[in-house]
């Protein structure tokens, strides 16, 4: 009974000595933990010193450990085991570090920015860290000891020559010979110095307020100047000056934009390119053009000289007892002709005239006879007719009162004195309409006139007598700014 008691002790033993070998394994082994995590791998120019199960690090935590280590194209690759707490994203990068400069190495990350991608299940980091290791220090400690050895050579080859000896000693010689002459120049000068400190002294003790008044204000002039020369920040309002040299940047950039579309214009005007260019370079197309532009002269000459008179005119008809009235636009480009166009208000209203041909069965009408119709409707009546001046007579043709029509005006008195007569209205009536009118300006730019209307008709021949105000390009100047709605647009 005994030896089962000391056999199960040996058992139970044994199981429990397995049981905290395989825990302490787990708990020490490199691996554990990755049994549920996510593979990724990398390719590394060298992984020397690096071996299946090293530790993979992440600012100094381990996050997983190399799976598996091969040759891919000439290449090392690396696989490595994550653990699935430390996720890797887009811009992660891998690299080997040395543990001490004759210890082992391990892999080494940066998870990359959070937000982006996630590395996934076998995907690769692409990105790789400076390789920093011994044989990259002592690459660098032999290049500055070579350095060091040929600054020593350099200093032997100088110094240690006879040649070099001489000149050190004569450097030496010279450099005593000045402390010597710095020294004797301080003795002598000892009793100066002191009293020129001495009055330094007092000058300051005496001018003390002075100064601090002249402190404060180069202190206020200096905070104003940062005032001016402030950059803005957002936060802190850009100074003035600062303001006026970024505007005089901004204008200088523009300007030199504006030189180089300048430039360019100029090039291709030289080569004759575009409406301009083809001006400069094409005498055909120069002469036209000045042909255009001299005609456009005249003619822009000729609306200058034109002149321009307005009348408003009134007439009272005695025996219709009506009041007519007219508004006439005169453009006089010269002295001796002129276009008149004339709206006419006559309450009499505009005669037409209808000739009717009328073919009847009637019995009691005879089978052909001729109607004719007059009809007067309210309407305006216009003129437009074209003036020329020989002399003292001035004849006229165009429409008059919306019928065909000529005119005859005769000036006397320096044209203060004018004969008018008017034949027009064929068709109307039987004959023609004739108007004679007597005007005189008795008061600048005021005329009286009479007259008589139908002269032919006697019917409807009426005596008229009225005024007439004609205004010209001076009066009309001087006039309109003081008519309402209409002066702010005369300048």
């Amino acid at each position: 009974m005994s030896d089962l008691s000391n056999a199960a002790k040996v058992g139970l033993m044994t199981i429990a000595l397995t049981l905290a070998l395989v825990f302490g394994y787990r708990y020490v082994s490199r691996a554990t933990g990755t049994s549920e995590g996510y593979s990724v791998w990398a390719n590394l120019p060298d992984v020397t010193g690096v071996s299946p199960r090293s530790r993979v690090m992440i600012s100094g935590v381990q996050v997983g450990v190399v799976d598996r280590i091969g040759l891919v194209d000439g290449q090392a690759r690396v696989d490595i085991r994550m653990k699935p707490e430390f996720p890797l994203f887009q811009g992660a990068t891998v690299g080997k570090r040395a543990t001490s400069f004759i210890g082992e190495y391990f892999i080494v990350l940066t998870p990359g920015t959070e937000g982006t991608p996630r590395i996934a299940e076998g995907g690769q980091i692409t990105h790789l860290m400076e390789d920093v290791n011994f044989d990259t220090l002592q690459t660098q400690m032999r290049d500055i000891l070579l350095d060091v050895k040929d600054v020593t050579r350099a200093l032997r080859a100088t110094v240690g020559s006879d040649q070099g000896q001489k000149k050190l000693e004569s450097i030496l010689a010279n450099l005593a010979d000045l402390t010597e002459s710095l020294n004797g120049t301080v003795k002598e000068n000892r009793q100066t110095v002191r009293e020129t400190l001495d009055s330094a002294r007092a000058i300051t003790a005496a001018t003390a307020p002075e100064l601090k008044e002249i402190l404060a204000n180069v202190k206020q002039v200096t905070a104003e100047i940062r005032d001016l020369t402030t950059k803005g920040d957002g936060a802190q309002p850009t100074g003035k000056l600062r303001q006026t040299i970024d505007r005089v940047d901004r204008a200088s950039s523009s300007l030199e934009s504006l030189l180089g579309h300048a430039d360019s214009v100029a090039a291709r005007i030289d080569e004759g390119k575009g409406t301009v260019g083809r001006l400069t370079k094409d005498e055909t197309l120069i002469n036209e053009v000045e042909q255009v532009v001299e005609g456009v002269g005249d003619f822009v000459q000729g609306v200058k000289r034109t002149q321009t008179i307005v009348g408003l005119r009134g007439d009272y008809n005695f025996l219709a007892n009506t009041v007519k009235s007219y508004v006439s636009l005169r453009l006089q480009p010269s002295e001796d002709k002129y276009y008149l166009v004339e709206l006419v208000n006559d309450p009499r209203g505009k005669v037409g005239i209808e000739q009717i041909d009328v073919d009847t069965t009637n019995p009691n009408d005879p089978p052909h006879y001729r109607e004719i119709r007059t009809t007067t409707t309210n309407a305006f009546r216009f003129t437009f007719q074209f003036a020329k001046r020989l002399g003292p007579v001035t004849g006229r043709f165009g429409v008059r009162e919306s019928t065909g029509g000529i005119g005859v005006d005769l000036h006397l008195l320096d044209d203060r004195l004018e004969l008018s007569q008017d034949l027009f209205g064929f068709g109307e009536q039987v004959t023609p309409r004739w108007r004679l009118a007597l005007s005189y300006e008795f008061v600048r730019s005021l005329w009286l006139l009479g007259g008589v209307d139908n002269v032919l008709s006697n019917e409807r021949r009426d005596y008229f007598f009225g005024m007439t105000l004609r205004f010209n390009d001076a009066d009309l100047k001087s006039v309109l700014p003081f008519m309402p709605g209409l002066g702010s647009g005369v300048r």
